[in-house]
């Protein structure tokens, strides 16, 4: 904006937005009501899931006189919930959207009429064990609800803009701070746009700051995990950082190269029941021999692992881990709804603590710290989101310089090969361009 060059000419006039602000302050209220919206629709199916879950797992086995942690009931449990979900792919009218495993966090909007069978879907992955968090099929519903409710309120304004405060809504929802959306938001390409970060921000970041604090004054959400207290840094533990991020990497980077295989082997079961019962069945199993701690999305389990860390040795931690790692494959292969990040947290949980488990030496909350950041970046491909997620869990900020350090080796082990996500083989993706599975927002 350019001065009136006139001799005695005013310039601006005090008080008016300049062009750009009059374009972000319209966005506003649809922004605060996007982000509540998000944060209710979070909220609604967990506590629905959550209802569902006391009653399957504590309910009907009291009626029948066993405990609800039997291995038989676990295995019951599973395989019904494969049959249901395969019962909603096949005949739920409107179907439960593409392959989940063809879709990251953020992708293009999905048709509204799906949305009932979505939620039904992870409804059941939640509520019956299965090992996959509710973070993407969440954000696929309130996308796919903003986007068909703003281009009827706004039919002008591109569908891009409804992506961004949707799913910006919803990750501040899911980590109760808008700092996670813009994390996330910043490592997705948004095609030419001129315009300043905070500028293209400004309106997602309203968005994920009323998702935010509706679920802290909601919810009151818990991501912090207690694994004693870190003594100081010390230039070991440089070194120690490194070595557990870069394992932990190798380690999660081992299942990602094996999960297209997975993928491959269940869909040879080309009726859906056939595929997510046996998939229910397999995880059914390996929730048998983990117990239940390797079931469910991983939050509540492992702040149950951390509250006894004495009960668990090298052993049982390794068991753990490879269980819980292996019900992330299975069950985002075979077609379960569900998102990655939260049982990829518990996997670098366990295996955080098994580093302390083997070298004593290592405090806890660092290897913990550090290992939660090398399965996160393997798993997910998002630096910021991997590094923030690591950093709050152990809630120490003496731990941040290592864990900036202990990125980079765990960077370079990932950087470059194949991510946990089946490319589609339709064109989908039209409505937004960006990285490989369509994660793109205007």
């Amino acid at each position: 904006m350019t001065r009136d060059a006139s001799p005695g000419g005013p310039g601006p006039e005090a008080g008016v937005p300049r062009p750009q602000a009059r374009a972000l302050l319209p966005l506003v209220l649809p922004a605060l009501l996007i982000g509540i919206a998000s944060s209710l629709v979070l909220i609604g199916v967990s506590r629905l899931a959550e209802e569902l879950q006391h009653w399957l797992w504590n309910t009907v086995p009291g009626w029948w006189g066993f405990p609800g942690t039997s291995a038989g009931w676990t295995l019951a449990v599973l395989t019904t919930a494969g049959l249901a979900t395969g019962l909603l792919v096949w005949k739920f009218p409107g179907r439960t959207g593409p392959d989940p495993a063809t879709r990251g966090l953020v992708d293009p909007p999905l048709p509204v009429r799906i949305l009932p069978g979505l939620l039904l879907a992870v409804v059941v992955t939640l509520a019956c064990g299965v090992s996959l968090g509710p973070e993407n099929p969440i954000t696929s519903i309130n996308v796919a609800l903003a986007c068909a409710l703003g281009m009827k309120a706004m039919p002008r304004s591109p569908a891009a803009v409804w992506v961004s405060l949707a799913a910006a809504g919803t990750v501040g929802a899911l980590f109760g701070t808008p700092v996670a959306a813009a994390l996330i938001l910043s490592e997705i390409q948004a095609g030419p746009d001129a315009r300043p970060l905070w500028d293209r921000l400004f309106a997602p970041l309203v968005a994920a700051g009323a998702g935010a604090l509706t679920t802290v004054l909601v919810a009151e959400p818990m991501l912090t995990v207690q694994v004693g207290p870190y003594p100081g840094p010390r230039l070991i533990d440089a070194v120690s950082a490194l070595a557990v991020a870069a394992a932990t990497a190798v380690v999660a980077m081992a299942a990602v190269y094996v999960f297209p295989h997975v993928h491959r082997l269940f869909h040879r079961l080309e009726h859906p029941v056939l595929r997510l019962t046996a998939g229910g069945l397999v995880l059914g199993a390996l929730g048998a021999l983990g117990g239940q701690l390797t079931l469910f999305k991983g939050l509540e389990e492992m702040r149950e692992l951390t509250a006894h860390p004495e009960e668990h040795g090298a052993a049982n931690l390794t068991l753990l881990a490879l269980v819980k790692l292996a019900a992330l494959v299975v069950a985002a292969s075979c077609g379960f709804q569900g998102g990655r990040i939260f049982p990829a947290v518990f996997v670098g949980v366990a295996l955080g603590m098994l580093a302390h488990a083997l070298v004593a030496a290592v405090p806890m909350a660092l290897a913990t710290g550090a290992a939660v950041l090398g399965v996160l970046v393997a798993v997910t491909r998002q630096g910021w989101l991997s590094l923030f997620m690591a950093a709050v869990l152990v809630d120490d900020p003496r731990l941040l310089p290592l864990l900036c350090v202990a990125i980079l080796p765990a960077w370079l082990i990932v950087t470059g090969r194949p991510e946990m996500q089946i490319p589609a083989h339709c064109g989908a993706a039209g409505a937004l361009q960006g990285r490989p599975g369509g994660h793109s927002v205007d």
